[in-house]
């Protein structure tokens, strides 16, 4: 049996790293991201359906061997690069690969996923990955059996694993769909939960809803509640809690846990302020911030750039 999806893309393009979402992971820097076509769960508001739900290698209009991404990133002057766009759960082999050649030309790696995964195959996808961002969909079983077609559990053992048994850097992203999984008391569990058993110090993205796929007669997330949710989630111990796709200054900017001054100021994607010392601390009070950093910050910006290899 072969991985027909090999070799083969659904489209390259530079990204900063901010859109992955990654924000305490070489901030500023242009990743190169990629994908191929499917996914194994079934996510009824799947914000990238076109992609995740293909059925068919047909829309794969783009190739390139391992090396050839990776000798393009270095050309292309990007830090990294990113299996994002569909999950690189279903195209593991490919994605090792890469990884494998990126790492033999200094490049980080990212793996963008909803960590629903076998142990087995979860050891071999991110062992070689510097960095993730999981999806966390949900905390309730009900949301995953019903609205994804899988289960709560599976993504939590790998978000433990990945945080306390990998040097991986980890972030979250949880969707809040109104109705759904918005609700005060389950961002009080989901919160609650990352802080006991991950750590305070792991970030936590809290992004908008827009109706897509199967549920485009939903209504889209009120900024609002972006924000009380943020609230709810700091409430809960939690120090780096960030709202996404929505233009919300505060909530895209990283604060010292100690001292709270503003280390990293965001404006969407792009980097307006930066207090780090080239040890990642805080100039204010010389506290670390937790996070992959180099001396000085990237100054990619918010550019989308499309890239063809094939």
């Amino acid at each position: 049996m072969g991985l027909t999806t090999y070799g083969r893309s659904s489209g390259f393009c530079i990204d900063p790293i901010e859109k992955k979402p990654l924000f305490h992971f070489l901030p500023g820097t242009p990743v190169l991201s990629f994908g191929t076509a499917g996914c194994n769960l079934t996510c009824t508001f799947c914000q990238n359906w076109d992609i995740s739900k293909a059925s068919t290698v047909d829309r794969l209009n783009d190739s390139a061997s391992p090396e050839a991404i990776a000798e393009a990133a270095v050309r292309l002057g990007c830090r990294s690069v990113a299996f994002t766009y569909n999950d690189p759960v279903v195209f593991l082999e490919y994605a090792v690969d890469v990884a494998q050649a990126c790492h033999e030309r200094g490049l980080k790696t990212v793996a963008v996923s909803a960590g629903y995964i076998e142990a087995a195959a979860r050891r071999d996808l991110f062992a070689g990955m510097d960095a993730a961002n999981i999806d966390l969909k949900a905390f309730s079983d009900d949301f995953y059996r019903r609205l994804c077609g899988g289960q709560l559990e599976p993504v939590k053992e790998t978000l433990r694993w990945l945080v306390h048994e990998t040097p991986t850097w980890v972030e979250i992203t949880t969707l809040l769909i109104p109705g759904e999984n918005d609700s005060p008391a389950e961002i009080e569990a989901l919160s609650n939960w990352i802080a006991t058993a991950l750590g305070p110090e792991v970030p936590l993205h809290l992004s908008a809803f827009h109706p897509d796929w199967k549920m485009r007669d939903h209504l889209a997330t009120d900024p609002a509640v972006l924000t009380r949710s943020r609230r709810i989630a700091q409430a809960n111990g939690l120090r780096h809690v960030y709202t996404g796709n929505v233009h919300d200054l505060d909530g895209g900017s990283t604060r010292c846990a100690v001292c709270g001054a503003k280390l990293i100021e965001r404006d969407w994607y792009r980097l307006t302020g930066w207090t780090l010392t080239a040890n990642g601390q805080c100039c204010a009070c010389g506290a670390g911030l937790a996070g992959r950093f180099e001396p000085y910050p990237g100054d990619w910006g918010a550019r989308r750039q499309p890239v063809q290899l094939g």
